[in-house]
C-alpha cells in the first residue's frame, strides 16, 4: 500500500479521532482487558453501551467539531468566538461533559477570566479535555510551523484549562500531528517537540513520553493530562495499524472514550483515512447539542479536515509574540490570562 497522501493524513486526523472518541465510549470507566475481552477475534465493532449508541461520538468530538467550525467561520483564531460556540453547547445539555470544562463554561465568567478563576479557586486543571478537541486545530495549524501550531494549542487549551501542563500537552499533540502530516515518524520527532515545552514542565512531559514508559507507570487516573497523551502515544509505538492502535487504547480502561481519541488523532495522521475500518466509520454520528438536530457523519468530517488543511500555512496563530502566560487583552486576537 502506498503511503497516505497529506489530504489523506489531515482526514485521518480528524476522522480518526471522531472514531476512537465513539469506540471508547461504551467502556469508559471499565476495566483494563474490557474491549479484548468483548472482541476477542480482534474485530472491533462500534458496538454501543453505557448511555452511547453504536458510533455515536461524545463531548470529544463535539467540541473539535466547534473549533473546526470557528477556525473555518472565522477565518482564524477568534477565542471569543470559539468560547461562546462551547457555552452554547454546555447550554444544550450534552450526554457528557467534563466536570471541570462544566464549571468553567457555565460560571458566567468572561472567556479570558473563567479557566484562570476556576484554577484559582480550585486548583485543579490538568484534565484531558483540551487533548480530546484537539484533532480539528491542529490539522487547521500546521501549516503554520512548530511555534505556530503550539502557541494555537497553547491558547486554546486555555480557554478551559488554567493549568499549564494541559496548554503544554496540547501544544505537544499539535506540532506531533504536523510531524505526521509531513509524512514523518511523530515518535521519533518527541524530543526536538520537548526542547520547545515550558521548562517547568518539560521533565514530567519527558517521562510520559519516553520510548520505555508504559500506561501501568502513571501515577494518575488516564483522564489526566499526562498519562493520556502518554497512553495514546504508547498506543501508537507499540502498534503497527490504526486498527490496532485504537485496540490497544481502548483495553486500557478508564477515560478510554478520550484516551482512544487522542490516539485516533495520532494514529489518523500516520495512517491516513483509508486505514480506517469501514465498520467504525459507517455507524459513526456526531450530535451537536445546542445547534438543533443537526448530526455530522464521517463524509461531513472528511470534508471539515480538508478545507481545515487549507489554513493558515506559513502563518502564525493570532495573537501577540510568545505564549499565552502575558496579561488578557481582552480582545478577539489578544493574549490569555497568566496562570493565577
Amino acid at each position: 500500500m502506498s503511503p497516505p497522501s497529506r489530504s489523506g493524513r489531515a482526514a485521518g486526523t480528524v476522522l480518526g479521532s471522531a472514531v476512537g472518541d465513539a469506540l471508547g465510549a461504551p467502556f469508559e470507566f471499565g476495566p483494563p482487558g474490557a474491549y479484548s475481552a468483548r472482541f476477542p477475534d480482534g474485530a472491533g465493532l462500534m458496538c454501543g453501551g453505557g448511555g452511547w449508541d453504536p458510533g455515536e461520538a461524545t463531548d470529544d468530538t463535539q467540541m473539535a467539531v466547534l473549533v473546526g467550525e470557528s477556525l473555518l467561520e472565522r477565518g482564524g483564531l477568534d477565542l471569543p468566538d470559539v468560547f461562546e460556540r462551547f457555552r452554547r453547547w454546555a447550554a444544550g445539555e450534552p450526554k457528557d461533559i467534563g466536570l471541570q470544562t462544566e464549571e468553567v463554561l457555565t460560571g458566567g465568567h468572561p472567556w479570558d477570566l473563567a479557566a484562570p478563576l476556576h484554577f484559582r479557586l480550585t486548583g485543579r486543571a490538568a484534565g484531558n479535555g483540551s487533548l480530546m478537541r484537539a484533532a480539528t486545530s491542529a490539522v487547521y495549524f500546521a501549516g503554520a510551523g512548530r511555534a505556530g501550531t503550539m502557541e494555537a494549542a497553547r491558547r486554546l487549551a486555555a480557554l478551559t484549562h488554567g493549568d499549564r501542563a494541559a496548554w503544554e500537552g496540547t501544544a505537544v499533540l499539535h506540532e506531533l500531528v504536523r510531524v505526521a502530516l509531513d509524512g514523518a515518524d511523530p515518535t521519533a520527532a518527541v524530543p526536538d517537540v520537548l526542547a520547545d515545552v515550558h521548562a517547568d514542565h518539560r521533565e514530567r512531559w519527558a517521562t510520559v513520553l519516553a520510548p520505555d514508559w508504559h500506561p501501568d507507570l502513571a501515577t494518575e487516573f488516564n483522564g489526566a493530562v499526562w498519562p493520556c497523551l502518554g497512553s495514546a502515544l504508547w498506543a501508537l509505538r507499540t502498534t503497527g495499524t490504526f486498527e490496532t492502535a485504537l485496540a490497544a487504547a481502548v483495553d486500557l480502561g478508564g477515560d478510554t472514550d478520550t484516551v482512544a481519541a487522542v490516539t485516533g488523532t495520532l494514529a489518523g495522521a500516520v495512517y491516513g483515512d483509508e486505514a480506517i475500518p469501514a465498520r467504525w466509520t459507517a455507524p459513526l454520528h456526531v450530535p451537536l447539542p445546542g445547534h438543533g438536530d443537526r448530526v455530522l457523519r464521517a463524509p461531513d468530517l472528511v470534508a471539515r479536515a480538508e478545507a481545515l488543511a487549507a489554513g493558515p500555512a506559513h502563518r502564525r496563530a493570532e495573537g501577540p509574540p510568545g505564549r499565552p502566560d502575558g496579561p488578557s487583552t481582552g480582545t478577539a486576537t489578544g493574549g490569555q490570562p497568566t496562570e493565577l
